[in-house]
C-alpha cells in the first residue's frame, strides 16, 4: 500500500510539472481538474485500505461450563457445531463432556463417559465425531503403571439405539504399550473412519531416539460402524513419528490419511496415503522439508478437503529454522502444489486448516512475539496471494495450552483453545467469514 501511494503521490507532482497541454489550450485547466480529482481519489481509495483489518476483532463466545476444563477439540458437520472437553471431576476422576452450538450459544455440556485410569496429555486428547446424527468419541485409558502404556476406548452413541455405549476396543493387541493420537471422520452414512499410531511393536518403549532395541511406531485405520464395532483395521505405515498428531479427511475419492513420516535417517516430513479402489496407497511424502530430528517434535498436520481439493498445513524445524507451511491439492491429494510460507523464525506450530471454499482456506498456528504469544489466522489461496495475518488469542506457549482448534460452520470462523491457570478454563471466540 505504501508503494501504490508513494507512485500515486509521484504520478501527481508529474502531472502539474509536465501538464499533457500546453496551458494556452483552453482545455488545460479542465483536464487538469479532471486529473487532480482522479488522483485524489485514488489516492483516497488507497489510503483506506487497511491490510491489517485494525478493526478484526474476534467475538468471545462464554464457556458454558463451570469445572476445570482443558484439551477442547471442535467438531464440525453440516448440521452441528460440536464442542468436546475434559473436565477434572475430582483429584482422581476426569470426565469427557460435549456441548453443542444452538442458537447462537453453546448447550449445558453433558457428559459422556468418566473414569479414574485415564491417560491425560497435552497433545493426546480425546475427541468427538459427528455422523447423521450419531456421535463416535475415544478416550485414553491406562493399560499398566508405565507411563506410556496406554489403550483407545471408544464410546458410541447411535439413534439406533438411543444411548452411549462405553468401554469398546478399537486395536484388537494386548500389547502394554502406546496407543493414541487418534482421528475419527465420518466415512459412510453407516460407519466412520479411524486412525492412529499403534505401539503395539515397540516392546513397551518410548525412547524416540533408539529403536533398535525395539520396534517403531506404526499408524493403522480401522473402520468402525455407528454402535463403535470395529469392521476391519489395517497397517497403513510401519514406521512413524511416535508422538505427532495423525489428521484424516473426506475426498472427492475416498479418505486420506496424513501424519509425519520417520525414515531410517531420522527425516521426519509429513506423509500421505490415500484410500483408492479398497486399497491404501504407497504412503508418499507431501513436501520433503528434509527435517533430521532425532526425537519426536510433537506437532502433527492437519488437513481439509472439498470435493477434490484439498489443505494440509504442517510445521518444520529444519536446521532449526522454524515455519509453518501450507499446501493445495486438487487431485484429491494425489500430489500437491509447492508449499506456501505462512510463518517462520517464531512460528511454534500447532496448526489447523479449514476450507473455505475450493479456491480458499485458512490456516491457525501458534507464534511468538516478543514475550508474548498468540494464536494467528490467515487467509490463503491457491494462487498464493498474501492475506494479512491476524491475532486471535494470547496464548500461553506452554503444554499445558494444548493445540487450539478451529472450524467453521454456518458464516462464522470458530476458535477454541485451553486458558491455562491455577483452574484451567477454555477460551471460545468467533469471527464472521466475511471478515477474511
Amino acid at each position: 500500500m505504501v508503494k501504490s501511494i508513494k507512485c500515486l503521490s509521484f504520478l501527481f507532482l508529474f502531472t502539474f510539472k509536465n501538464p499533457p497541454f500546453h496551458s494556452s489550450n483552453p482545455y488545460f485547466y479542465q483536464m487538469k481538474s479532471f486529473q487532480l480529482i482522479a488522483i485524489c481519489g485514488l489516492l483516497f481509495g488507497f489510503s483506506c485500505q487497511n491490510p491489517e483489518k485494525t478493526n478484526w476483532k474476534p467475538e468471545s463466545i462464554p464457556f458454558p461450563g463451570d469445572l476445570p476444563a482443558s484439551l477442547p477439540v471442535l467438531s464440525a458437520s453440516e448440521d452441528q457445531l460440536l464442542l468436546s472437553f475434559v473436565s477434572s471431576v475430582n483429584d482422581s476422576t476426569s470426565a469427557l463432556f460435549y456441548s453443542r452450538w444452538e442458537n447462537e450459544s453453546w448447550s449445558e455440556p453433558e457428559m459422556i463417559t468418566q473414569g479414574q485410569d485415564w491417560f491425560v496429555n497435552w497433545a493426546d486428547f480425546p475427541a468427538l465425531v459427528e455422523n447423521k446424527g450419531n456421535y463416535l468419541a475415544h478416550v485414553l485409558k491406562k493399560s499398566s503403571p508405565a507411563t506410556f502404556s496406554y489403550d483407545i476406548q471408544l464410546q458410541a452413541f447411535s439413534t439406533a439405539d438411543g444411548k452411549w455405549t462405553n468401554q469398546l476396543p478399537l486395536h484388537q493387541d494386548s500389547t502394554l504399550t502406546e496407543h493414541g493420537f487418534v482421528t475419527s471422520i465420518a466415512y459412510s452414512d453407516s460407519s466412520y473412519l479411524v486412525t492412529w499410531l499403534d505401539g503395539r511393536n515397540t516392546s513397551g518403549g518410548h525412547d524416540h531416539s533408539n529403536h533398535e532395541a525395539s520396534g517403531a511406531m506404526t499408524i493403522r485405520a480401522a473402520e468402525v460402524n455407528l454402535q463403535g464395532k470395529v469392521l476391519w483395521d489395517e497397517l497403513l505405515d510401519a514406521r512413524t513419528c511416535d508422538c505427532c498428531q495423525t489428521t484424516a479427511a473426506m475426498t472427492a475419492e475416498g479418505p486420506i490419511i496424513l501424519y509425519r513420516n520417520r525414515s531410517d535417517r531420522e527425516i521426519r516430513d509429513i506423509a500421505i496415503t490415500r484410500l483408492v479402489k479398497g486399497k491404501w496407497t504407497e504412503p508418499q511424502i507431501i513436501y520433503p522439508d528434509g527435517w533430521e530430528i532425532t526425537g519426536c517434535p510433537v506437532n502433527g498436520p492437519k488437513v481439509a478437503a472439498i470435493n477434490q481439493t484439498v489443505l494440509a498445513a504442517w510445521f518444520t524445524d529444519v536446521n532449526q529454522e522454524s515455519a509453518v507451511k501450507v499446501a493445495f491439492s486438487e487431485t484429491s491429494g494425489a500430489d500437491f502444489f509447492p508449499p506456501q510460507v505462512i510463518s517462520i523464525r517464531d512460528a511454534l506450530g500447532r496448526v489447523d486448516v479449514a476450507l473455505l471454499n475450493e479456491q480458499e482456506g485458512l490456516v491457525s498456528w501458534m507464534e511468538m512475539a516478543g514475550d508474548s504469544t498468540f494464536l494467528m489466522v490467515q487467509k490463503i489461496n491457491r494462487a498464493g496471494d498474501t492475506f494479512p495475518k491476524q491475532k486471535v488469542a494470547s496464548m500461553d506457549p506452554g503444554r499445558r495450552s494444548g493445540f487450539p482448534q478451529m472450524e467453521i460452520y454456518g458464516n462464522q470462523v470458530f476458535f477454541a483453545w485451553t486458558i491455562t491457570g491455577d483452574q484451567p478454563t477454555i477460551g471460545i471466540s468467533a469471527v464472521p467469514i466475511d471478515n477474511f
